[in-house]
């Protein structure tokens, strides 16, 4: 298992984490001088917020919190510091005293020690304080590990899930390929299609394992996704074995099937897996994971459904061919007299066939995509039509990419009952005032006493504190500068700085942590810290912080701990761009060389192209980010985009029929019903996730949906209507 949120859900070679480096290296830690803000990490600590109705600074609730903080300190550990902060504070306009609260946060920060001892008094600390609410305050909490561990329950809350979700597959592929007929139904071949897809799961997760992958929870989605393209290729199989000859030996049906079926599905099983190992590329480990045991459990996959699947559907051949019952195989008769009941001829006959084409009877959603969909949709009023709703679709999915936001807020991480939702809500309800303490290097040796240099670094805390969303600065030298003002000393030389240097900081010795002292007593490098406040996003915050100190002419570095999971939002955009316009151009060219006609394949391409846009406009109106969670979607967006554009442009250019429109009939009626079923079952494999209480299997399910949903508009209506005016694909 490999489920760290920082290796799995950042950056793997991340901005922050470079500079996080450069911190430890140059400002290593003083176990004797501990300060929360000058950690390069986010620390060992527990925290818990204590809110109250009414004045928390009154008699009862002080009580409450003093003897709660009594059984936390009595627990046997070291700390570094204890710290407390006072939310919804009102003051006294004239004195600025506090004259009430409502809420008050402590900190409990632990010295380093082993991870288990550590472990061990924050799940202590958990269990503690858990039940520690009462009538005059309520009490949220949360530790350094509770994300974490939240987040390792997730894989857990949707293990159930697998069992429902393969028992309704089962159910649906049952029900989709039953006939009234006893023979020539496909009862045992729905049934070997679900059982294909577990093994193809099996194989592929197994074979990873074995080779020592870890396993990272966002993979834990795949086998809801291998379920619905694995059916897929299975109701493909069928449709095509019942456009075979009846009379023809089992050989030759099954040579027949493969010859039809063989392209679409090598087609979308190539787009599938080139998408998937073309995310492999992507700068977050979470989705490099997923992407690689998808890629090969959909490769498994293709190789059991024209293997296992494809011997299974020769046995049922063969009891088809000798006219076997499909529950008892005995052999019964194709009609029987009139004088039978009907219970008896429902149960005990079966085997007919149409005596003119010698094939199987077309079954009834068939008959309708033949019959009444195909001529509906190639009439003329119907595709300008088409043309609108298309225009509505693009118009709405555009509007949805402007609006899309980007980066996962690693507070979506745990499940949605996590005790931490109720911490997170307390502290943006009274601590969201004030932000983070950034850091700020000076990476240079530089003359701090001179007065040339003291204006450059005066100029660049002046272009920090005019951003709108930083408060104050906190720095050794301003300090420094300070105390030689109001002692009468004169710091302007190099030799007298350096000389009054080492007395200030044997005043204020927490600022040893900030300077990097050479052994020739050397300023090497040095740090200072500005407050930020919570006014914008974070990503603007970052961003423009790094935008001002590129602009210093002083050569800075801007860290904190939490810098390291908003790197997301740097990169996220353009990766996930990059990551698509490579695999539409490698999809263009697989169905240049599969499909007889460069129109058509430009048309996939176009499929592809708008199926992503729609799928993003839509996904930013359902309130879904582009984040590592989502992008693993649209990864497989590409490749589902095909599976539905490529089937039918594949039987519209093999259709041996002379007019576009009824060329477009006769792939809607030999693959319409199969794609419906792919789709329904894909739907169904997923629809279980959205009852998850996990964020990332709800995305899961949110952006399956939408693929799902958008892949099935473009191949039952877009495509067709397209194809019929521009996609004279052959010659007659």
């Amino acid at each position: 298992m490999s489920n760290n949120i920082e290796e799995q859900f950042t950056p793997v070679n991340g901005r922050a984490k470079m500079e996080r480096k450069y911190v430890q290296e140059t400002f290593p830690g003083n176990e004797s001088m501990f300060s929360s803000m000058r950690l390069s990490t986010s620390g060992n600590y527990a925290t818990l917020i204590a809110t109250s109705d009414r004045n928390i600074l009154t008699v009862e609730p002080l009580q409450d919190i003093l003897h709660l903080d009594f059984k936390i300190r009595s627990m046997v550990v070291h700390f570094d510091n204890q710290s407390f902060d006072l939310g919804s504070v009102k003051l006294d306009k004239e004195t600025s005293v506090v004259q009430s609260a409502r809420a008050i946060q402590l900190y409990y920060y632990l010295r380093e020690d082993t991870k288990a001892k550590i472990d061990l008094w924050l799940e202590s600390f958990i269990n503690l304080v858990s039940n520690e609410s009462s009538t005059a305050i309520q009490v949220s909490y949360s530790t350094s590990m509770s994300i974490q561990w939240e987040f390792e329950k997730s894989p857990a809350s949707v293990i159930y899930l697998f069992s429902i979700t393969y028992a309704i597959a089962i159910t649906f592929s049952i029900i989709s390929c039953w006939r009234l007929d006893n023979v020539r139904t496909k009862v045992w071949v729905a049934c070997c299609g679900v059982l294909s897809t577990g093994l193809a799961v099996l194989s592929g997760f197994g074979a990873l394992l074995l080779l020592g992958q870890p396993f990272v929870m966002t993979a834990a989605s795949c086998p809801f996704m291998i379920l619905g393209i694995g059916l897929d290729d299975m109701f493909i199989m069928i449709s095509c074995w019942q456009r075979t000859r009846v009379l023809d030996s089992v050989p030759d049906r099954l040579a027949d099937t493969y010859r039809d079926a063989a392209v679409s599905i090598t087609i979308t099983t190539l787009t599938d897996v080139l998408a998937l190992f073309l995310g492999c590329s992507s700068p977050f480990g979470s989705v490099q994971s997923f992407c690689l045991y998808a890629g090969i459990s959909v490769c498994f996959c293709y190789l059991y459904n024209i293997t296992f699947l494809g011997a299974c559907m020769a046995l049922n051949g063969q009891r088809e061919a000798e006219n076997k019952h499909w529950l008892t195989c005995a052999k019964i008769p194709e009609d029987l007299p009139s004088r039978n009941s009907k219970a008896f001829n429902i149960c005990c006959v079966g085997g007919n066939y149409d005596r003119i084409t010698e094939k199987e009877e077309t079954d009834t959603i068939s008959h309708i995509f033949e019959k009444f969909y195909g001529p509906f949709l190639t009439h003329k009023l119907i595709k300008v039509f088409v043309f609108v709703i298309y225009a509505g679709y693009l118009a709405v999915s555009i509007y949805g990419c402007w609006i899309l936001k980007e980066g996962l807020d690693i507070r979506n991480l745990p499940l949605d009952d996590s005790y931490i939702i109720n911490y997170y809500n307390n502290q943006r309800q009274h601590f969201s005032e004030y932000s983070y303490h950034v850091m700020v290097a000076v990476k240079q040796p530089f003359p701090y006493w001179d007065e040339e240099g003291q204006k450059q670094l005066h100029s660049c805390i002046s272009n920090f504190e005019s951003l709108t969303y930083v408060n104050s600065t906190f720095a050794w030298f301003l300090s420094f500068q300070q105390y030689a003002n109001e002692t009468s000393l004169s710091i302007s030389s190099q030799e007298a700085f350096q000389t009054h240097l080492p007395h200030f900081l044997e005043l204020a010795s927490m600022f040893k942590q900030d300077i990097n002292l050479t052994a020739d007593n050397e300023i090497q490098a040095s740090r200072f810290f500005i407050q930020t406040l919570n006014k914008t996003t974070m990503e603007d915050v970052m961003v423009g912080l790094r935008k001002t100190a590129k602009e210093c002419p002083v050569e800075l570095l801007v860290y904190h701990p939490a810098f390291i999971y908003f790197d997301q939002y740097t990169v996220i955009m353009d990766s996930t761009i990059q990551t698509i316009l490579v695999a539409v151009t490698v999809m263009l060219i697989v169905s240049l060389v599969l499909i007889p006609s460069i129109l058509c394949s430009v048309w996939v391409a176009f499929a592809i192209c708008s199926v992503i846009v729609g799928v993003t406009g839509f996904m930013a109106l359902w309130g879904v980010n582009l984040d590592s969670i989502s992008m693993i979607n649209l990864v497989m967006c590409i490749g589902f985009s095909v599976d539905f554009s490529a089937h039918i442009s594949y039987s519209f250019v093999s259709s041996p029929k002379c007019d576009v429109n009824e060329k477009a009939m006769d792939a809607l009626a030999h693959l319409g019903y199969p794609i419906l079923q792919g789709a329904l079952s894909t739907i169904l494999g997923v629809v279980v996730l959205s009852v998850s209480g996990s964020y990332i299997f709800r995305t899961f399910f949110k952006v399956m949906f939408l693929v799902i949903t958008s892949g099935l508009l473009h191949g039952l209506v877009f495509i067709p209507v397209f194809l019929t005016l521009f996609g004279a694909c052959q010659e007659c």
